[in-house]
């Protein structure tokens, strides 16, 4: 954890990952680094800080080493794409499965560390502060919360870890050591179940979208359950986050009637959304610092789309500007997905639509033409203020939304009549027929269902099915269920590196 700075945190941040969808941009004094010693001392400042620890879960589509472009790119429903071979080592090699410690990009360990040293400071500091005792419980909560699903993304990824939950100083920074992962999901648990009563059932829509409620911190816990294989205990937790199939949840979650209304950029926050990503188009980043923590854009938008896109007048194609070509689809993904209902929302045909006249553009690297409609950049998002164009889209991604949530309880369930009732659902609400529920239906739906949107790697480890979907990437059993830790967070430290890995 060389690479991680304990002691300070970053405060000038964007509002909005708190708030609205107003997208107005606040800076909060002082900008950059400031000192611990003097700071938290006062309710407002202790709200900045949580903002702090919230900031790193723009991790899932912010920035080019974004968390779902580079899942999706390890999964047999994408590619990584790009320009070339050689155009994001990081994400070409997890594509292919042959990451070392010296190819796999350093932020997708040391970004969680820095949510988990926030939440560490914060936790810390708050039961000193002037912050008033509703406030310091609430704030708690969620900073446990946070601090329990960066862990969570951790230990899926790299499985053997330090765990830390104090600051750390100059002193202390190299003495960490990897405990086992059961240690680091029980504390995960610990976060959570600490963290549940300790938040709101609801937030207020106008000035508190994207904080946590109880239901957000419910649904984690019931998916690490689930990946704990704690099926009973992941049923109970999930069933209150679900209340009946098809209904309005006791959180106010319903499923849209609608499936394309998800990746409309403007329905934000709205009512299938349980733990959403918020982005903005006010945060004018530019190439100077994009990537750095500090940019409030939609990275995946860019990344995904199609290269030299256009089409003639007239044409009734969609209207995108032109992208960079990641995560093109597999044609196996497009083929199993043919004759699903969901398939237009999820997946744009451009080699059709340039084969009919309708459209034209660049195959780049492993180009098969069909592209991640979910989150296609459209030209009417395209930002027109200050900052680069490409690096200031404004939808927002999902973490955890009611669909997921339905199947990962049908999942643990196995079977039954509310197992059926979970995966019935789903599909009604794309016009399906109910099909018995097994565990093969319901893998079959969290791959239609959740398509590109960073699960499939995850599910495919977690079900032991990933060395056959993936045994035409190059994936080795035994190995590349986990990644490799980066050599700069070994250099110097006590931690080991991974088995089987340099």
């Amino acid at each position: 954890m060389k690479t991680i700075k304990y002691k300070y945190i970053y405060i000038a941040i964007a509002l909005s990952i708190l708030g609205s969808c107003s997208e107005d941009f606040v800076t909060i004094d002082p900008k950059g680094k400031f000192d611990s010693s003097t700071y938290f001392s006062s309710e407002q400042e202790c709200y900045s800080a949580l903002i702090g620890v919230y900031d790193p879960l723009r991790k899932n589509t912010g920035g080019f080493e974004n968390m779902v472009a580079m899942l999706n790119a390890g999964s047999d429903d994408f590619y990584a794409g790009g320009g070339s071979s050689t155009d994001g080592t990081g994400i070409q090699n997890f594509s292919t499965h042959s990451l070392t410690s010296i190819s796999i990009p350093g932020s997708f360990w040391s970004d969680h560390f820095q949510g988990v040293a926030r939440a560490n400071m914060l936790l810390t500091k708050l039961p000193g502060s002037p912050t008033s005792e509703a406030s310091k419980v609430r704030f708690a909560g969620e900073a446990k919360a946070l601090r329990a699903l960066y862990y969570f993304n951790l230990v899926r990824m790299f499985k053997n870890l330090p765990l830390v939950l104090v600051p750390l100083t100059a002193q202390t920074i190299y003495d960490p050591e990897q405990v086992k992962p059961e240690v680091i999901y029980a504390q995960i648990e610990k976060d959570l179940l600490e963290a549940i009563p300790a938040l709101p059932n609801n937030v207020d829509a106008k000035t508190e979208s994207g904080r946590l409620n109880k239901g957000a911190a419910q649904a984690i816990l019931g998916k690490v359950y689930l990946f704990e294989g704690k099926n009973a205990d992941a049923a109970a937790v999930l069933a209150q986050v679900n209340g009946t199939p098809g209904a309005t949840n006791q959180y106010g979650n319903k499923l849209l009637p609608e499936f394309s209304d998800l990746w409309v950029t403007t329905n934000k926050f709205n009512a299938e959304s349980i733990l959403e990503v918020s982005h903005s188009s006010a945060g004018n980043t530019d190439w100077s610092f994009w990537g750095q923590g500090k940019d409030e854009g939609n990275s995946l938008n860019q990344m995904i789309g199609p290269r030299g896109y256009s089409r003639p007048k007239g044409s009734d194609a969609p209207d995108l500007p032109s992208g960079w070509a990641f995560n093109p689809a597999t044609q196996k993904l497009f083929d199993a997905m043919k004759d699903d209902p969901r398939l237009g929302a999820t997946i744009l045909n451009i080699k059709a639509l340039k084969a009919a006249g309708k459209a034209d553009y660049i195959p780049a690297y492993q180009d098969t033409g069909y592209f991640l409609n979910k989150y296609l950049p459209r030209a009417t998002d395209v930002r027109t203020g200050g900052g680069n164009q490409e690096l200031n889209y404004k939808q927002n991604s999902y973490v955890i939304r009611l669909a997921d949530t339905y199947l990962m309880e049908a999942e643990a369930l196995g079977s039954g009549a509310r197992a059926q009732a979970l995966l019935d659902a789903v599909r009604t609400r794309v016009g399906l027929p109910s099909v018995p529920v097994t565990l093969a239906a319901i893998k079959n739906e969290r791959r239609m269902e959740l398509a590109g949107e960073g699960h499939r790697f995850f599910d495919l480890v977690r079900w032991g099915d990933a060395a056959a979907a993936l045994s035409d990437r190059g994936f080795d059993a035994g190995t590349d269920e986990i990644l490799p830790i980066p050599y700069t967070e070994l250099n110097g430290t006590k931690l080991k590196q991974n088995p089987n890995y340099q």
